[in-house]
């Protein structure tokens, strides 16, 4: 029992480490890279005490030498499902009540072996098996990773803190209870901070877990658990399962105990889950409503306004579309450029394009390394040579992908002179930008283009030196951008300064790396006590 309102260490960012040549940072990363890529991992699944293993494995291939094998995973079977929820509930038991600060303890310990002994090792994994550059690596895997754990807990006793008003006679309080069941976490490959935080923000307000990683991101989850339970998380609250995604969510789903869901993914299998979860309801299955938590697809813009400065817009570009091989929800994947300065733009991003260098991650003279898998290889380099095919298309930049050793496509630029060009409005997930230069006088015309052209409503940047300009697209844009940049690239929210979601088709909008994303993993009470209760029923209008 607390015997005392105990302050939490104030949380902070954790500072990017540079890597420049010479630093410590850079040459840990490199000996642990390679104790990584020349062994092998066995992955299995973590539920409750166990750590199982079905010997029905799948390989760990590194994108950018998918030839080689890191490791294996293990996939589950219906029953192994089935027991990870057992195992959750039970767990819960004890979790649930466990008092606030010991919970707290535990994510800010994880937060601190993120920081100092586990930080190589998790950049590392990521690099490998995500094709992050580690200056990539290291404010996903890291940074961004430690600050949430470290943030969330701030949020949480802010939660705790927030308390209704007592009259005369009368206590009022309000206590913020775990879901009534399982929260099931699925997380995607990209952002290893995302694959952690979305079991851990749920786990922190005292629910237990089911947690689906990506395929291709299960090497640096095992990183994950290994450090949750060295930071001294109990078995059973995040449980880890791997294999047929359409099994493992339609087993989870069909529990009456299924309390709410944590996603990171695409738009359409959002989709799904919600309909199988509305037709669950109509069923009459669940005890409870299921919260429904999603960040989706984006459709992510880049708009300059004449005033802009060239050189700024074409970095924003650059970075913003090819960082990570434009593999961020948020990454910009279209861009409206005026005529005016179009030739200035267009010189420096072709040439920034043709400076950049392609390859494996452990050189860290590469600016770009691969694309996950074969899967989205094949599907980038479709609409690469349907761009090269179409007249209303031209590729300025790039436009090359060979896949004999690792899925590399190079940072493409198409400059369409149609607006509603199939790769504006159609999500790729890859290095692919598509430009579309616009007459100077059509300003207005080209906000409208922006807002209505994309089902999503992810990120989006503006860049300008005209402050009506800018206060014009701040107005003209709400709606389309959950995360808005002003003179800056759409990518790189950093928890606690740009909590991150949007809405339309491209999610809830419930803004990981904030309060509010927490309040959805919690259910209030409120208690009223009363001092001294009445002991006669007549009111004084009675007379």
């Amino acid at each position: 029992m607390p015997k005392g309102i105990y302050n939490v260490p104030e949380a902070f960012n954790e500072p990017v480490k540079s890597y420049a040549p010479g630093t410590p940072e850079r040459e840990q990363v490199l000996v642990t890279f390679k104790e990584l890529y020349n062994t092998t991992v066995d992955v299995p699944l973590y539920i409750g005490t166990e750590e199982i293993r079905t010997g029905k494995t799948k390989t760990i291939n590194p994108p950018f030498d998918h030839k080689k094998t890191v490791g294996t995973y293990h996939e589950a079977e219906k029953e192994h499902v089935v027991k990870a929820i057992e195992t959750a509930l039970e767990a819960r038991k004890k979790w649930a009540s466990m008092a606030w600060e010991q919970r707290a303890s535990i994510f800010l310990k994880a937060a601190e072996l993120l920081a100092g002994p586990y930080r190589a090792k998790i950049n590392a994994a990521t690099m490998i098996a995500q094709a992050k550059t580690v200056h990539q690596a290291e404010i996903d895997a890291a940074c961004e990773f430690i600050d949430f754990l470290r943030f969330n807990v701030e949020f949480m006793t802010q939660i705790y803190a927030e308390q209704p008003v007592s009259s005369e006679g009368i206590w009022n309080r309000m206590e913020h209870r775990p879901l009534e069941g399982f929260i099931y976490a699925i997380t995607p490959f990209n952002f290893t901070a995302i694959a952690g935080n979305l079991p851990a923000s749920p786990a922190l307000m005292g629910n237990v877990v089911v947690w689906k990683p990506s395929a291709a991101q299960v090497y640096s989850a095992n990183v994950i658990m290994e450090v949750f339970k060295l930071a001294g998380l109990p078995d059973g609250v995040i449980n880890m399962v791997h294999g047929d995604p359409v099994m493992i969510t339609d087993t989870l789903l069909e529990s009456p105990d299924f309390a709410g869901i944590h996603y990171t993914g695409s738009t359409a299998v959002f989709n799904g889950i919600w309909a199988k979860i509305g037709q669950n309801m109509g069923k009459g299955i669940y005890k409870t409503y299921p919260r429904i938590v999603g960040e989706t697809g984006g459709k992510d813009f880049v708009l300059a306004h004449p005033s802009s400065i060239p050189a700024q817009v074409a970095t924003g570009l650059s970075r913003g579309a090819f960082e990570f091989q434009g593999q961020k929800c948020s990454a910009a994947s279209r861009a409206y450029i005026p005529q005016s300065i179009w030739p200035a733009v267009k010189d420096q991003l072709v040439a920034d394009i043709a400076s950049m260098k392609m390859g494996s991650p452990e050189d860290l003279s590469n600016f770009i390394t691969c694309v996950i898998h074969e899967g989205s290889f094949d599907k980038l380099a479709k609409y690469i040579d349907a761009a090269k095919n179409s007249p209303e298309a031209e590729i300025i930049a790039g436009g090359k992908y060979d896949k004999s050793v690792g899925y590399f496509i190079e940072p493409t630029v198409i400059v369409t002179t149609n607006p509603q060009y199939e790769t504006m409005h159609t999500e790729l997930f890859g290095p692919v930008l598509t430009i579309y230069v616009y007459e100077d006088a059509k300003w207005e015309e080209t906000l409208k283009l922006v807002d209505e052209t994309s089902p999503y409503a992810l990120t989006g940047a503006i860049f300008s030196q005209d402050r009506y300009a800018i206060e014009q697209a701040t107005k003209a844009l709400e709606n389309c951008a959950g995360n808005f940049y002003i003179n800056d690239k759409p990518t790189g929210a950093v928890v606690g300064q740009q909590p991150f979601g949007g809405a339309r088709a491209s999610g809830t909008n419930d803004k990981a790396g904030s309060i509010l994303n927490l309040l959805r993993w919690v259910s209030p009470r409120t208690i009223k006590e009363t001092f001294v209760p009445p002991t006669d029923y007549r009111y004084p209008f009675l007379g």
